[in-house]
């Protein structure tokens, strides 16, 4: 059984650094594309980072590049996004997703607040 569950989110302030966790079971990373979404209050989800099945391929939304960066532990199953210079903007649910093209499996999510 596919489940994937996320942490790491908070409340920070602006120009603090989370780092969120995936943690993937029921299948391997280390075959498997990801995603990371978000969905900030009253809007649709917006994606935020994709690492390919390898791993050594990682795209970026404009907002997240330079800022965030998406990988894995192939050894602990677990995907990572590593947030920095968070700003309020930033503040939203977010969610890891499997698959590429094709999304199958979504976590619940985990919230992130940037407020001073």
């Amino acid at each position: 059984q596919v489940q994937l569950v996320e942490s790491g989110g908070g409340s920070v302030q602006p120009g603090e650094s989370l780092t969120l966790s995936c943690t993937a079971s029921g299948f391997v990373l280390d075959s498997t594309p990801m995603s990371w979404v978000r969905q900030a209050p009253g809007k649709g989800l917006e994606w935020v980072a994709s690492i390919n099945s390898r791993g050594h391929v990682q795209q970026y939304a404009d907002f997240a590049t330079g800022r965030f960066t998406v990988y894995r532990d192939i050894s602990k199953n677990i995907l990572y996004l590593r947030m920095e210079s968070l700003k309020p903007e930033d503040t939203a649910v977010y969610y890891c997703e499997k698959g590429g093209s094709v999304i199958t499996h979504t976590g619940r999510g985990t919230q992130v607040t940037v407020s001073s």
